[in-house]
């Protein structure tokens, strides 16, 4: 218990050095963890149950080979790319933005190194220190949780295709 109060005091303080922009990043960064753990039980609970289904009920059919089979075997096969696809495009997105809300601290942090230099002059370095540490702090935690998902995202993305890639080859065109 000791050492979560400890944990939780040292992600205040860095909080309190980096500005009110990392809570955009926290929560952009949760979002996105939250998304990919979503994804990833898909893949493993979901979709395998899906698949199943789609080849029962096309081992089931007596026509295979027409025209009209083939097109139901094709949106059998979107529909399940979609299932897989799900929310891939968010991921994406929030891996994006957490660089440049980390920019956004930047900025604020710099207004607050001018604000300080303008109203205290450029003797009190400490003020200044802290308005650079609110400038440097989110663009590093931006960066941060932006690789941490870009690693992970890819990995999906590389799971995705090779799930809907297995479906199609489960499913014989004759």
């Amino acid at each position: 218990m000791v050492y979560l109060i400890g944990l939780w005091e040292s992600v205040r303080d860095f909080i309190a050095t980096g500005g009110d922009v990392l809570y955009f990043v926290a929560l952009a960064l949760f979002l996105m963890w939250v998304l990919m753990i979503e994804r990833y039980w898909y893949l493993v609970s979901v979709f395998p149950k899906v698949k199943k289904d789609i080849i029962q009920k096309w081992e089931s059919r007596t026509d295979t080979r027409s025209w009209y089979a083939h097109r139901i075997r094709d949106a059998w096969i979107s529909q399940a790319s979609d299932g897989l696809n799900a929310r891939m495009l968010i991921i994406r997105t929030l891996i994006a933005m957490c660089p440049l809300i980390g920019l956004l601290g930047t900025v604020t942090g710099m207004i607050s190194v001018f604000e300080t230099m303008a109203t205290q002059g450029t003797s009190n370095a400490r003020l200044m220190a802290s308005g650079i540490s609110m400038a440097t702090i989110p663009t590093m935690a931006g960066m941060v949780a932006a690789l941490s998902g870009l690693f992970i995202s890819s990995r999906l993305e590389a799971k995705v295709k090779l799930a809907r890639e297995g479906l199609v080859d489960s499913l014989p065109h004759h």
